[in-house]
């Protein structure tokens, strides 16, 4: 660090943040993945992960709560291009399905089949990659893509940290079985972890959107999902309680190693107009980053975490040279959003 300037502009040869680092060199290393085969109403998640990267430059490296924590080293991998390819052909797949084209039984078996399938290879190349970075000594945030991602990442991580909990920021549920009938759905990813992994605590915060299933889902599994739901949590901040009160509540049912999974349209859709399902309500900016702050403060330790869902929208090209300011708002609060998470991980 001792020729690195974090106050001179970022160059392009740089890496996340601006910074110099080397996967050797980090503390933390960042797995992106862009993937979004699934999507059923806005894409362009899979372009997150490049969007953020590109944002993240402009961001000034100190921190008035956590100092100059990226001397630990912060590095971003490269994303890998047979994970785009199989992007590309799952949701070529998956686009008849979510497009209602009329197929038969056997044309609609066929194709869950492919997407399914590509699906579990995503599942394996996260899983491996993650696993092998932790058996390196570091710390893992995984950046997406869709909310299906991260699958693979929770299985490594809970293998390493087995009595670890889960606090899930999300404007959706995401419980359901299977949606539009694939079992490796964006809207999917919990009631994976739930059924396919030895989670003991899931705690969900700021869901506005679900199903009835997901709600029987919720209570038969009440031992192991303690779910705030955004209209309590709004009642509560409405009728005068305070954020840092009702943070305690939100805190108490984790245990000491925490992994944060963050899916952008937990916040209010202000910050996140462009991502896949937009739902009015949801947290503010800064009550993100006071929740966060407030795990730390209860003894608690962020062992590794996901951030999904931004999206620049699907007509994001990375290489131009100008791109409207607007389409870049999502990934400028994902960058800010991520480096925050990144502090409060490796300040743990």
């Amino acid at each position: 660090m001792t020729q690195f300037d974090p106050n001179a502009a970022a160059s392009k040869s740089s890496g996340i943040f601006g910074l110099p680092f080397s996967a050797k060199e980090a503390a933390l290393v960042l797995l992106p993945v862009p993937w979004d085969a699934t999507t059923s109403y806005g894409g362009g998640a899979s372009h997150g992960p490049c969007a953020i990267f590109n944002a993240s430059k402009q961001i000034d490296l100190f921190d008035k709560e956590l100092g100059n924590f990226f001397e630990a080293g912060i590095f971003m991998q490269d994303e890998s291009q047979e994970v785009r390819d199989w992007n590309e052909k799952a949701r070529h797949a998956a686009k008849k399905i979510i497009d209602a084209e009329i197929l038969s039984e056997e044309e609609i078996q066929h194709t869950l089949n492919k997407v399914n399938t590509y699906s579990k290879k995503l599942n394996e190349y996260v899983y491996q990659q993650t696993k092998s970075l932790l058996n390196q000594g570091k710390k893992v945030g995984l950046v997406g893509g869709d909310h299906a991602t991260p699958l693979g990442a929770i299985q490594a991580h809970l293998e390493k940290y087995p009595d670890m909990s889960m606090l899930h920021i999300d404007a959706h549920a995401d419980l359901r079985d299977t949606f539009e009938g694939f079992e490796y759905s964006h809207a999917s990813i919990m009631h994976n972890v739930i059924t396919k992994t030895p989670l003991k605590q899931l705690v969900q915060v700021g869901i506005r959107d679900f199903c009835e299933e997901e709600v029987h889902f919720i209570e038969k599994n009440s031992n192991r999902i303690t779910t705030f739901f955004d209209l309590d949590l709004a009642e509560k901040k409405l009728t005068g309680e305070s954020w840092s009160n009702i943070c305690d509540e939100l805190i108490k049912p984790l245990a000491k190693e925490v992994y944060i999974s963050l899916d952008i349209d937990g916040l209010d859709p202000r910050f996140c107009p462009h991502t896949g399902t937009p739902v009015p309500g949801g947290l503010d900016f800064n009550e993100v980053l006071f929740l966060f702050k407030k795990v730390i403060q209860s003894g608690r330790k962020i062992i590794g975490f996901d951030v999904n869902e931004v999206s620049p929208g699907m007509m994001y090209e990375p290489s131009q040279a100008i791109r409207d300011a607007a389409d870049e708002w999502d990934a400028n609060v994902g960058a800010r959003l991520l480096y925050k998470l990144c502090g409060w991980t490796i300040k743990s």
